[in-house]
């Protein structure tokens, strides 16, 4: 199957998505098949909301597929601090997403596939959809040993997991999502999802850590490619329509009305981090200074992702009290944040006594403070 849109596709694909949504009863009725042609997590995710949001699937059941650059993508739940390392995703430019469904956090690039499923509520089973993938699968390469758990995972040699499973359900339409791991880069999976931080707890939900291997290790002569063809076609087959993908451009407003507020909505601060239940961070960190080791003690209260309660407890006379007091009420009520932290103790220096010693004092304070986020 060749992963190009007829012309019949693209225009069918313009009708169904341009349709008011009391419209869309009028269309003809049936599957269809969409992929994306942007690797932006944040487009992506945005097209599963506009799906939801405007197709009425009463008579249709879309599947979306996807792939993205390399990301970590949270569910509406969860804490980033406590699921995945932050500052290592700062290093290698790796996007963190936090998407609209439960479920747990996971690693996204080129050698992962996304896969989205949507229908009615009353239509929604995941696990039939489940059940679609391993029979393409097992289409596919018959001696894959695959199968579906009542976790609703997909298990490779009945120990690794090759695909994790995430649902919004709404008033009347629902989607479920999953992931399948063909050839991604396990190294920076496992390096990325083991989060550093000390001392938090939260109520958020948290990830079950396991064992993962990609497709291609079991199959080299896989591709992401024939995956995806090979479940595209066992879609269109039990839902017979013509298996034809039709490609989607994420930011095509003329297709998809309001889509670029719905991607600028997921890339925003106040929902990746805002969007964090409560948390709280209780730690003590040593500072090395001139051969002697200091012990700092802090407490932080973080709600919305910002600092609501603050308390540092550093050695006797190591600073100025009237300093330490203006960098905590500085701290309450900024956002848990290396940058904003950094900005705060360069511009409290400045009215700070020009003072060597002092200076580096206070750098190593908050080059400390920064590592906690």
């Amino acid at each position: 199957m060749v992963l190009q849109s007829s012309l019949k596709n693209c225009f069918q694909l313009f009708s169904i998505l341009r349709t008011p949504k009391a419209g869309f009863r009028s269309t003809t009725s049936g599957g269809l098949i969409i992929q994306s042609i942007s690797n932006d997590v944040y487009q992506n995710l945005a097209v599963e909301d506009w799906i939801h949001d405007h197709m009425n699937l009463e008579n249709r059941q879309v599947l979306f597929l996807w792939r993205n650059s390399p990301a970590v993508v949270i569910g509406r739940h969860q804490n980033p601090w406590q699921e995945c390392n932050l500052r290592l995703l700062r290093q290698k430019n790796i996007k963190l997403a936090r998407r609209r469904s439960g479920g747990g956090t996971v690693y996204h690039d080129l050698g992962n596939i996304n896969l989205t499923f949507f229908t009615t509520r009353k239509k929604y089973e995941r696990m039939e959809n489940l059940k679609l993938v391993v029979k393409a699968l097992k289409a596919l390469r018959p001696q894959l040993d695959v199968h579906v758990t009542d976790r609703y995972d997909i298990l490779l040699d009945r120990q690794y997991k090759i695909s994790g499973t995430a649902a919004k359900l709404g008033r009347t339409t629902a989607y479920h999502h999953c992931t399948l791991l063909c050839n991604a880069d396990k190294f920076v999976l496992t390096s990325v999802l083991k989060s550093p931080y000390k001392g938090l707890k939260s109520n958020a939900t948290p990830s079950v850590p396991a064992s993962v291997k990609n497709l291609l290790d079991e199959d080299p002569s896989l591709t992401c490619e024939m995956l995806l063809d090979a479940i595209a076609e066992e879609y269109a087959t039990q839902h017979q329509i013509d298996h034809r993908i039709a490609l989607i451009n994420p930011a095509d407003e003329a297709v998809l009305p309001g889509i670029n507020n719905k991607t600028k909505e997921l890339q925003a601060w106040e929902w990746v981090y805002g969007k964090t239940p409560k948390f709280s961070i209780s730690t003590c960190f040593n500072m090395i200074y001139k051969d002697s080791v200091l012990d700092v003690k802090v407490d932080m209260d973080v709600k919305h992702g910002r600092i609501e309660v603050c308390n540092i407890d550093l050695p006797e006379q190591w600073l100025p009290p009237a300093l330490c007091s203006e960098l905590v009420k500085s701290l309450t009520g900024s956002k848990f944040c290396p940058n904003e932290i950094a900005a705060l103790a360069t511009t409290l220096l400045r009215v700070c006594p020009q003072d060597d010693e002092f200076h580096s004092r206070w750098n190593l304070l908050c080059e400390n403070m920064i590592m906690l986020m």
